[in-house]
C-alpha cells in the first residue's frame, strides 16, 4: 500500500509522477493506493511565527497519517510514503511518523529507503560537484541565505527559496547552478555567472509558475576565490 497526500489540482502532476513510478516497477494490480488531501499551511507566517506555523501544519498532517495507518493498513500489510526530494533534507515525513508513534494510538516500525535527492540530482545534471578540494559545502534555505552568506563557506546549496534570494548576491563574483522540476519532463537548468544569468532565472521561474501554478527549484551558489 502506498499513501499519497494530494496537494490539489495545481500539483496533481506530482501525484501522477508517483503513479508512473509505481506502474513502471510494480506488476499491474500489485499495489493499492490510498490518497488524502494535504492540509493547507499558513505561508504568510514570518519571523517568530514561522516555526509555530510549520509545527501546526505538521501536526495536522500527523493526524491524517495516523488515521490512514489505523483505518487502511491491515496488521500484516506494509505501507509506504514516496517522498519527493529526500526525507533527510527539509522534509517532515520522518518527524511526523515519530509524532504519531509518540501519541501511542497506533504502533508500527518503519525503515527509510534512500533515493536520489534533489541536491544530488541538481549537481549531476550540471555535471559538477557539491564542493571543491578541501573546502566545505553548506545546505541551507532561502530564509537563512537572506541573513547573509555563511561564514567560511564558498559553496552553498539553497532550497525552499520562494523569493529568489540569490538576487542579493548578483554583484559578487559567484556562479550559480540552478534547476527547477529536477528529474521530471519539465526540468529547467541554468548555470553561469550569477550577475549574467540571474535575470534569465527570474524570467524562466516566473514563466514556469504561470504555466504550472507552482515551482520547486534548488540551486548551488559557488563563490569564486578572492571575491
Amino acid at each position: 500500500m502506498f499513501f499519497i497526500l494530494d496537494k490539489g489540482e495545481v500539483k496533481s502532476d506530482l501525484v501522477q509522477l508517483r503513479r508512473d513510478i509505481l506502474d513502471a516497477h510494480i506488476p499491474e494490480g500489485g499495489y493499492r493506493l490510498v490518497e488524502a488531501r494535504d492540509p493547507d499551511r499558513d505561508r504568510t507566517a514570518g519571523g517568530s511565527a514561522y516555526s509555530p506555523a510549520v509545527g501546526d501544519w505538521r501536526s495536522a498532517r500527523a493526524a491524517i497519517y495516523e488515521r490512514l495507518i489505523a483505518e487502511e493498513l491491515g496488521e500484516d500489510e506494509s505501507g509506504a510514503f514516496l517522498v519527493w526530494g529526500d526525507p533527510a533534507l527539509y522534509d517532515s515525513t520522518l518527524g511526523i511518523l515519530e509524532e504519531i508513534l509518540d501519541r501511542g494510538a497506533v504502533a508500527f516500525s518503519y525503515d527509510v529507503v534512500p533515493g536520489v535527492s534533489s541536491v544530488s540530482a541538481l549537481v549531476a545534471r550540471h555535471r559538477t560537484g557539491l564542493n571543491r578540494v578541501a573546502r566545505p559545502v553548506q545546505i541551507t534555505t532561502g530564509r537563512r541565505l537572506a541573513e547573509g552568506f555563511p561564514d567560511g563557506v564558498d559553496d552553498v546549496v539553497v532550497m525552499l527559496d520562494a523569493h529568489q534570494t540569490f538576487r542579493r548576491y548578483a554583484d559578487e563574483d559567484i556562479d550559480i547552478y540552478w534547476g527547477a522540476y529536477i528529474g521530471t519532463p519539465d526540468e529547467i537548468l541554468v548555470s553561469g555567472p550569477l550577475a549574467e544569468v540571474a535575470p534569465l532565472i527570474e524570467e524562466l521561474r516566473a514563466e514556469a509558475r504561470e504555466r504550472k501554478g507552482w515551482v520547486m527549484d534548488t540551486y548551488l551558489l559557488r563563490r569564486n576565490p578572492g571575491s
